[in-house]
């Protein structure tokens, strides 16, 4: 073994470096990529009818209960245990961190009870739930799903 120099301890610290600042930039590209980060495009548009939707959402006095079991996703939105009067469902169902795996599942009504066929992969899932009453009234609620194989 030689003797260690000047050349090589800033050989050693420059590569030290520069394998930290590579790691650090790739995974600041990877968050960037795969997670938008946005929940709304202006949080203060957002805020300034706030508490008029969520006291409208409170007033229909709904209550949703999900579940996800052999591939099938169950949202059951009532009001009283009896089936809420929902006119519009929608649903954007994807994984908390990132935005490739976002879909929009068709629900069916079966029995009261909104279902879909979907088949979800192992982890924590993310349900943004938006339903409409009758008159107009949007509900809207987020829900995290675990799937476990």
């Amino acid at each position: 073994m030689g003797e260690l120099t000047g050349k090589h301890v800033l050989a050693i610290t420059v590569g030290a470096f520069a394998v930290i600042i590579g790691v650090n930039l790739v995974m600041a590209f990877q968050a960037i990529s795969t997670f938008p980060g946005l929940e709304v495009e202006n949080g203060y548009v957002a805020s300034q009818s706030f508490d008029a939707e969520k006291k409208a959402q409170d007033a229909l006095g709904w209550k949703l209960v999900h579940g996800y079991q052999g591939g099938r996703l169950s949202i059951d939105i009532s009001k009283d245990g009896v089936a809420a009067p929902v006119t519009k469902l929608d649903v954007l169902l994807g994984r908390p961190t990132e935005a490739k795996d976002d879909t929009h599942p068709e629900f069916r009504r079966e029995g009261g009870v909104w279902v879909a066929d979907v088949p979800l992969a192992q982890g924590k899932w993310m349900m943004m739930v938006e339903a409409t009453a009758p008159d107009g009234t949007l509900f809207r609620q987020r829900l995290d799903v675990f799937v476990e194989k």
